[in-house]
């Protein structure tokens, strides 16, 4: 691994950008797998939440510039390049520079999808279904859902780079919140194309409300054989990849997608969102939170 010193003389920490949970299991994984990064970094890293759930991004950014740090590579621990990749966690970080002065950044770029998502997904299919079984099932990837046509299409992609070489039935894709199909009507799809036996695999870093949600309605579904995956979690897989986008922040090797962006690009039905502010979200631990009365 390359590491080069920031601004303050010191190597270049990572800062881990999380969304955030109200769930507590979600937030414990997270913290587990910031401390899996340090222990596999010779540099600084902490890991902040933008919304929802402590810690928050102020406070691990605060923790580094602390530390002598006048420069931090942020990595986005998200799937897709939805709103909170494009917007939230930039505009977040933006305050974070205007409240640390001399502070920069390089952002990095979403995790999905990617070589190693798929084999973790495969990992997580492999637990619930003998390989002897892909001819005869199919498999829901089931997304968060968003606003955002690109981040839905992102998902679809994931689904039909699992589905290639891999001799599944097939794969078909889902969203738990925001955007259709949802997951009925996603496994009442692979029923009538002919699935007996359906994978309902949650395309979800960690635990939390919503990977609880899909798994309640694939639960609740009749017309088939379901089995649920689980999410991908904390594991020394994950931890490569974003070592992995740490080292392209490094670099300044961002290969970010720009060319159906809606913040860019007038696409049917979000042209009103072209050139739109980013603001980041309030955070009940952030202190320039304002409480509602």
């Amino acid at each position: 691994m390359v590491t080069f010193p920031d601004e303050g003389g010191l190597v270049t920490p990572l800062l881990v950008v999380g969304h955030g949970t109200r769930d507590d299991a979600g937030v414990a994984e997270f913290g587990r797998f910031v401390e899996r990064l340090r222990g596999r970094l010779p540099v600084d890293v902490a890991g902040g939440f933008i919304e929802l759930s402590p810690p928050p991004l102020t406070d691990a950014v605060a923790s580094l510039y602390a530390a002598g740090h006048r420069h931090v590579a942020a990595v986005p621990l998200v799937l897709v390049a939805a709103g909170h990749a494009k917007g939230d966690m930039p505009a977040a970080l933006a305050r974070e520079r205007a409240r640390q002065p001399g502070l920069t950044y390089a952002y990095g770029r979403p995790l999905g999808p990617h070589p190693t998502l798929l084999r973790l997904l495969e990992e997580r299919l492999d637990a619930v279904l003998d390989p002897a079984e892909r001819a005869d099932t199919a498999v829901l990837l089931v997304g968060r859902g968003s606003t955002d046509p690109d981040a839905n299409a992102e998902v679809c992609k994931a689904a039909r780079l699992l589905w290639e070489g891999r001799g599944l039935s097939m794969v078909e894709t889902a969203f738990v919140s925001l955007a259709r199909p949802s997951v009925p009507e996603g496994l009442e799809r692979c029923r009538r194309l002919g699935a007996r036996r359906v994978v309902v695999l949650p395309y979800f870093l960690f635990p939390g409300v919503l990977p609880d949600r899909v798994a309640e309605e694939a639960r609740a579904f009749t017309g088939a054989e379901v089995r649920c995956a689980e999410v991908i979690g904390d594991c020394e897989g994950l931890a490569d990849l974003v070592l992995e986008r740490y080292e392209e922040a490094l670099h300044g090797d961002i290969r970010m997608n720009c060319d159906t962006c809606v913040y860019r690009l007038p696409m049917p039905g979000f042209e009103h969102r072209v050139g739109a502010p980013q603001r980041p979200h309030h955070h009940p631990d952030d202190p320039s939170h304002v409480h509602a009365h």
